[in-house]
């Protein structure tokens, strides 16, 4: 595996970690020339899973991006990026066991703001203000509120 940080073409795996749905191989490498580490996935190929914007358009699943939004929510914040990968593979999860593999991109934005309550409330507030697209400091406000009562 080339390394992403030097271009050196060796690497060796240090650690190697099947995930929890068994969906992916998670391998932690060193490159041997820089000796800067870096992180590959393994995963069978398949059909494409598919998502349903709001629109009805439809967009190919990219679990780089939904992991990039969440780290995003999640950024200063003591959760481990684990606990993220593992929302994203229950996602593709979700998307395997549907016989058309799609599901709509409000159902995962749902999904990751549930689980994301459960990990932490100011993650799930930033995620939220982005995923719901508040207009206002009022409807913002109001999730808050929301948040607070469940408390």
């Amino acid at each position: 595996m080339r390394c992403p940080f030097c271009g050196h073409p060796d690497s060796k795996v240090i650690d190697s970690r099947e995930s929890k749905k068994g969906i992916s191989i998670r391998r932690r490498r060193e490159c041997e020339s820089c000796r800067r580490r870096f992180t590959t996935y393994e995963k069978v190929e398949e059909i494409p899973y598919m998502i349903v914007k709001k629109d009805g358009t439809r967009q190919m699943f990219d679990r780089q991006k939904l992991l990039k939004g969440l780290m995003k929510a999640c950024e200063k914040r003591p959760i481990a990026l684990a606990k993220l990968e593992e929302i994203v593979e229950e996602i593709e999860a979700k998307l395997q066991e549907r016989p058309d593999k799609e599901m709509k991109a409000a159902e995962i934005g749902q999904f990751v703001m549930d689980r994301l309550r459960d990990l932490d409330k100011v993650a799930y507030v930033r995620f939220a203000s982005v995923y719901r697209d508040f207009r206002d400091v009022q409807e913002f406000k109001t999730e808050l509120d929301t948040l607070l009562k469940d408390k």
